[in-house]
């Protein structure tokens, strides 16, 4: 497979059916919570015995296979936003395309090229090393065409330096939220902007 494959109809195919199936919705994140584990080496974990550890910090070191809380709160949005108003939201995951065919970052940039509307949501204890790369590569090939397109979204106490970037030097819209229910609302928002902008605006349609 290549990024030719990556299609506005072979995204839709890999969904399930919602009332606006030609809106798609990219939404990008962390899949994984932050973890100690991740910076500490092999030695200072065999140091640490979580078990008696605070909560707050015994919580840092996350059973890798609970449900990862980032991955959840993706889902979440992404269920919502799939029940009302109704918007094709998904996420890499859900087309099915190996890394080993595309690597993550080409995929990112194809997947955002073809949806109506990419959000990036940072949450503060997602794991975001990973998906820094994917972000810069979507903005550096993208944000130009398609940054009236592009949300960022940060949870309120949340600073980096790719959320300045998007900002100062793509002039990206950028929101923050203290709860999920403001993460819910901010995407919802913005997304219906984008749609009556592609209706009646200054927008053009991608079908």
């Amino acid at each position: 497979m290549t990024t030719d494959d990556i299609t506005r109809d072979a995204i839709r195919s890999s969904l399930g059916t919602v009332p606006y199936d030609d809106f798609l919705v990219y939404l990008m994140g962390p899949y994984k919570s932050f973890n100690l584990e991740y910076v500490l080496s092999e030695r200072e974990r065999a140091e640490i015995d979580v078990a008696d550890l605070p909560g707050p910090l015994r919580r840092l070191f996350k059973n890798r296979d609970e449900i990862d809380a980032a991955q959840a709160l993706l889902r979440r949005l992404q269920g919502r936003l799939r029940a009302d108003p109704g918007l094709n939201a998904f996420l890499a995951v859900d087309v099915g395309v190996s890394t080993d065919d595309v690597d993550a970052a080409t995929q990112s940039i194809a997947f955002a090229e073809n949806s109506n509307v990419v959000v990036f949501v940072l949450p503060r204890l997602g794991h975001n090393f990973g998906v820094g790369e994917e972000v810069g590569s979507v903005l550096e090939g993208l944000a130009d065409a398609h940054g009236d397109r592009m949300v960022f979204v940060h949870e309120d106490d949340v600073t980096s330096e790719m959320i300045r970037a998007a900002s100062a030097r793509w002039d990206l819209r950028v929101e923050t939220y203290a709860t999920e229910e403001e993460l819910v609302k901010r995407v919802r928002v913005f997304s219906v902007d984008v749609m009556n902008r592609e209706l009646y605006g200054d927008l053009d349609r991608l079908d």
